[in-house]
């Protein structure tokens, strides 16, 4: 079992990305090592929602040319994109069918609930390959 690290700032980022997208779903790359099962975020990357816009309350879809830079930069610092992360506007931060039919193995998927406009629950999740289902993945603050 994993774990995902982030620095209390990576996590406030996370969650104010959300409540500034709100009544829209935000998104992006967490960039970082993975060191046997610890993933240690060291960057975030905002994206672009490039989902069409009268969809983006419920969906979100990462910019591909955005995310091939994200991955570019991940790869000259020698470091990896573990994941992504997007908003639950006035849902649970559980992944939906919608995330789990779009995710791909390997990768973290945090979702932060947005209620109202306000930060609420975060969680992030990992997609089995096997069973091809979300599990939990812990989610702890690090102090670097």
């Amino acid at each position: 079992m994993s774990t995902l690290l982030l620095t209390p700032e990576q996590l406030e980022q996370i969650r104010q990305e959300g409540a500034a997208a709100y009544p829209d779903e935000c998104c992006g790359v967490l960039i970082g090592r993975d060191i046997d099962g610890r993933r240690i975020v060291e960057k975030l990357r905002a994206l672009s929602n490039s989902f069409e816009p009268g969809e983006r309350f419920h969906r979100f879809r990462l910019d591909p040319l955005e995310l091939a830079r994200a991955e570019k930069e991940a790869g000259e610092s020698g470091k990896l994109v573990l994941g992504f992360y997007h908003s639950h506007p006035d849902h649970p931060a559980r992944p939906s069918e919608y995330d789990r039919a779009h995710a791909w193995p390997f990768y973290s998927y945090v979702i932060v609930a947005i209620e109202k406009g306000q930060p609420c629950d975060l969680t992030s999740w990992l997609l089995d390959e096997k069973t091809e289902q979300f599990v939990s993945e812990a989610v702890l603050e690090s102090g670097t």
